[in-house]
């Protein structure tokens, strides 16, 4: 069994934002050369988020919404975490969405489901931020 390790960089210019990363972690599997295994995708920052969905607009929206009504972001003054920072809503966001994916890798691709994709969700941008890539098979 052999391993590959990446990082993809972040540096969304707005707070929030979600961005597909299939392509990268495609592109991270080829580099491998890993053909049966298991792909670990994960945000190594406690605000930012990995998942799989559809990369459908109004779905992408409707994230917004729905996790703006559990956790919005206003008024600072209502989490006890904001004091220095006001990102609060952002950690309990990031708990809401997971931090990581696993996805199989069979004949060297990602063993999806019909619409899958890989998504990073930034819920405190404006700074680096990354997400590792971690690929362990034959």
């Amino acid at each position: 069994m052999i391993s590959y390790r990446k990082e993809l960089h972040f540096n969304l210019p707005r707070r929030r934002g979600l961005v597909n990363i299939t392509r990268d972690v495609e592109k991270a599997l080829a580099e491998s050369g890993i053909q049966e295994g298991l792909i670990l995708v994960n945000a190594m920052n406690i605000t930012a988020s990995v998942f799989i969905n559809d990369d459908e607009s109004g779905l992408h929206q409707d994230y917004e919404l729905w996790l703006e009504k559990l956790a919005p972001e206003k008024p600072y003054s209502q989490y006890r975490h904001n004091g220095y920072e006001d990102n609060a809503d952002a950690h309990l966001k990031r708990t809401i969405m997971g931090r990581e994916t696993v996805v199989a890798v069979t004949a060297g691709k990602l063993d999806f489901g019909q619409w899958e994709q890989i998504f990073y969700f930034e819920f405190d941008g404006k700074r680096d931020k990354r997400v590792l890539v971690k690929i362990i098979g034959e």
